[in-house]
């Protein structure tokens, strides 16, 4: 089944994530650790890992121009990740986690001059990566440390044709 484009791009970004080992230089072990479109969490899931979702506010509408199919997305992400935990200072772990994420998007951003983010060719036209948000464990949220990360991809899209 061919995938839609913009689940193209979510699964590019999750094995890009993905790459986050520490045989590639970084201090975490991401492989099989990098979740799309999961909120839940249980124990069975060993830390540290990352979720990628889209944040819950609608995006703002970018018209399409008149006797076009094409559409320039701003595609809103959220990438939360949690980290080990600490006793004594709890957000230490999160801080090293969200470090080795910022780090492995850098690298996209400047790909191929960026004409390669996510290894899709010059389809991506930008990521930005916004300033993280570290967190104590919360109990609403996790018992360990926590971070979010907005992260916006910029890319144009056939309406019709989502597939392409």
């Amino acid at each position: 089944m061919n995938d839609p484009f913009k689940l193209k791009v979510l699964k590019a970004l999750t094995a890009a994530l993905e790459e986050i080992t520490t045989a590639n230089g970084y201090q975490h072990d991401l492989d099989g650790k990098v979740f799309r479109g999961r909120l839940m969490f249980t124990q069975d899931d060993k830390l540290p890992f990352v979720a990628v979702n889209e944040p819950p506010k609608a995006p703002d509408e970018i018209e399409t121009p008149n006797g076009s199919a094409a559409a320039k997305t701003s595609h809103a992400l959220l990438i939360q990740g949690f980290a080990q935990d600490d006793n004594l200072n709890p957000t230490d772990p999160a801080y090293y986690l969200v470090a080795d994420v910022q780090q492995r998007l850098s690298e996209e951003k400047v790909r191929a001059d960026g004409y390669d983010i996510l290894g899709m060719g010059s389809r991506i036209s930008a990521i930005h990566i916004g300033q993280p948000v570290v967190r104590p464990p919360d109990a609403a949220v996790s018992d360990t440390a926590f971070f979010w990360l907005p992260v916006t991809l910029e890319y144009a899209e056939n309406l019709k044709n989502p597939f392409a």
